[in-house]
């Protein structure tokens, strides 16, 4: 049981380092994705809603990568309610993530571009891992 905890330990601990990357990369979407001029043509009440959500996602991920890496021992041992709720938590983010990867955004993004579908696919297996950790943390006896 040992082994297993610790093994879910460094999953874990992947996992806050993961979220941490993407919290940062969110903030650069704009610059990366070379979004700037397509934003600048929006109204600016949705340029600033698109603004400060981008900045409080980034706040939640570097939230929920702090407190990852903080409890994640605690989290693998699946003994404390506080630590399974917040795995619950944060697995049914990253869950409800990765469904809308199929479900929202039109595959006329990705198909037929094979960079951009392999980006996709990159995604929809960094989304599910990340909910795979964390509700496996949260769920297992």
């Amino acid at each position: 049981m040992k082994a297993l905890n610790l093994e879910l330990t460094i999953w874990l601990q992947t996992a806050a380092a993961i979220q941490l990357a993407v919290a940062i990369l969110n903030l650069f979407l704009v610059r990366i994705l070379n979004w700037k001029e397509e934003l600048a043509r929006l109204p600016l009440l949705i340029r600033e809603v698109f603004q400060v959500h981008s900045w409080f996602i980034s706040l939640t991920l570097l939230i929920f990568a702090a407190m990852t890496w903080r409890f994640a021992g605690e989290m693998a041992q699946t003994l404390d309610p506080f630590c399974r709720s917040l795995a619950a938590a944060i697995g049914i983010f990253w869950g409800t993530r990765f469904v809308l990867q199929f479900v929202y955004y039109s595959g006329s993004h990705w198909r037929g571009r094979l960079d951009r579908t392999l980006i996709h696919l990159a995604l929809l297996l960094t989304y599910g891992g990340l909910a795979a950790v964390y509700l496996t943390a949260a769920f297992r006896v």
